[in-house]
């Protein structure tokens, strides 16, 4: 084996003690440890780099790589990415403010069951926001997320 690329020991090592450090808020330590790992393409390193970007956690906060990293996470199909992309699109933060793209990432994420998702677009048809009202599909979205 080269010592240029570690081996799988060592990136479980590195991806362990990264969401550890993430957990227990040391935030410049998870950063070092996970940003190799969300390079390489790990849908969980890169949402908790896009967390960290996004707020300022650890490293200068960087609204273009937070939308970056939580983009390249949501694609893999990882359903707290998709709905933290949703959630980007519906305030307008990291990325300019769509409603169709909040909603089709949030789709997403209730589609793997996510209820964060469920309830907010559950919301969103309740409302009108960014949607026509559609109480009837509000009530469904609702139901589905166990209210």
């Amino acid at each position: 084996m080269s010592d240029d690329k570690p081996n799988l020991e060592d990136i479980d090592v590195s991806f362990a003690s990264g969401i550890a450090a993430f957990e227990a808020k040391n935030f410049a330590l998870a950063m070092r440890l996970l940003s190799p790992l969300a390079e390489e393409g790990d849908a969980e390193a890169q949402h908790r780099c896009a967390i960290m970007y996004q707020n300022g956690l650890g490293v200068v906060t960087s609204e273009e790589k937070a939308a970056q990293m939580m983009r390249a996470a949501a694609e893999q199909g990882h359903a707290v990415a998709q709905h933290g992309l949703g959630f980007m699109y519906m305030e307008g933060e990291c990325v300019e403010q769509n409603s169709q793209e909040a909603i089709k990432w949030f789709e997403k994420a209730a589609e793997q069951g996510l209820v964060g998702s469920l309830t907010t677009l559950a919301m969103m048809y309740e409302e009108g926001l960014g949607v026509d009202k559609d109480p009837e599909k509000a009530k469904a979205l609702y139901k589905q997320a166990g209210f």
